[in-house]
């Protein structure tokens, strides 16, 4: 169950890449994907969990982020593709952490079941690599539009690769005129 995941640590503390463990027989699959007090045993925190979306994105190369929401709206989320693959990627914004500006980048998709928990203090953002690809989270606190910070999914200065070409990306307007991480002034510490 979800207490025998597969669990990988990253050399930037915080996020963890968490893949549950899955039972098959005859008639298919099953997979326990959360459960609270494992969950909080493994992040080392006690994390609640306030809602949960959906993101559904038509074509490859659409890319969401990077993204994140200041205090006291700042929401830590727990990320899954449901169909299809994506490039999920964390940057660490802690201004006074070691690893500030670095980032983690996993491939989470249907078939590999990964979660990548990304907690606050962090900018986030994906890459579809296929055509329908749905995406799962769970995220800490609620959307505050008044709250959003929005970095450049491609600034050259945190050398991200999405696996997808600028010129080639689907992006917002708001995605597409997001400030560069130079010009970001965050908002997190350490904790």
């Amino acid at each position: 169950m979800y207490n025998s995941s597969k669990i990988k640590r990253f050399s930037i503390d915080g996020p963890v890449l968490i893949t549950p463990k899955a039972f098959g027989d005859d008639r298919g699959a099953f997979c326990e994907i959360y459960r609270t007090d494992v969950f909080c045993e493994i992040v080392g925190e006690e994390v609640k969990f306030l809602q949960d979306n959906i993101s559904v994105s038509a074509s490859a190369g659409t890319v969401r982020g990077l993204h994140a929401q200041e205090p006291p709206y700042a929401v830590g989320k727990l990320v899954q593709c449901l169909h299809g693959s994506i490039i999920d990627v964390a940057v660490d914004a802690r201004t006074d952490s070691p690893t500030f500006g670095k980032h983690v980048s996993v491939m989470l998709s249907a078939e590999n079941r990964a979660q990548l928990w990304v907690p606050t203090g962090f900018l986030h953002g994906y890459a579809t690599q296929q055509d329908n690809t749905s995406v799962f989270y769970k995220q800490t606190g609620y959307y505050a539009p008044g709250g959003e910070i929005s970095v450049l999914w491609d600034d050259p200065d945190l050398g991200i690769d999405w696996n997808v070409a600028s010129d080639a990306a689907v992006l917002s307007a708001k995605d597409a005129n997001a400030q560069y991480f130079a010009d970001f002034e965050s908002p997190f510490e350490l904790l």
